[in-house]
């Protein structure tokens, strides 16, 4: 059961912002690390990307499990207020996913998406797939 309020949920939510999570923060900076530059959230591309190489034409999304859907035929009905708003609206993100997926691979990219618990348990894996892409 949820312990929040509504106003303390709604409050909590509002605090979650499109860009700069921490996931997308460790793999920037285990890539920065290893000497790789990248464009950040490039507005340029459709989906704008979390990390972007330009000259490669390799780009990655660091996605987080909820926002995306990860697990998701088993995890929605772990959705226990607003259904009628989260659930839509995740597999809308879920749909967006894949329309991006194919409008950047039409357009010649390469494309690499990332769940955050990949990010958080196997970084190196993680880096190591990036730096094969370019």
């Amino acid at each position: 059961m949820d312990t929040l309020t509504k106003e303390q949920r709604s409050y909590t939510m509002s605090r979650i912002r499109s860009t700069g999570s921490k996931i997308e923060d460790t793999l920037r900076k285990a890539l920065w690390a290893q000497g790789y530059r990248y464009r950040k959230n490039y507005k340029k591309l459709s989906g704008k990307p979390d990390i972007v190489f330009v000259k490669q034409k390799v780009v990655v999304f660091c996605d987080g499990e909820f926002w995306h859907g990860f697990n998701w035929q088993k995890r929605k009905y772990n959705i226990k207020s607003n259904r009628d708003y989260w659930i839509p609206k995740i597999e809308r993100n879920m749909t967006r996913d894949i329309e991006v997926n194919i409008n950047l691979k039409k357009e010649g990219w390469k494309v690499l998406r990332f769940w955050g618990h990949e990010i958080k348990k196997d970084l190196a894996t993680c880096v190591k797939k990036v730096i094969k892409e370019l």
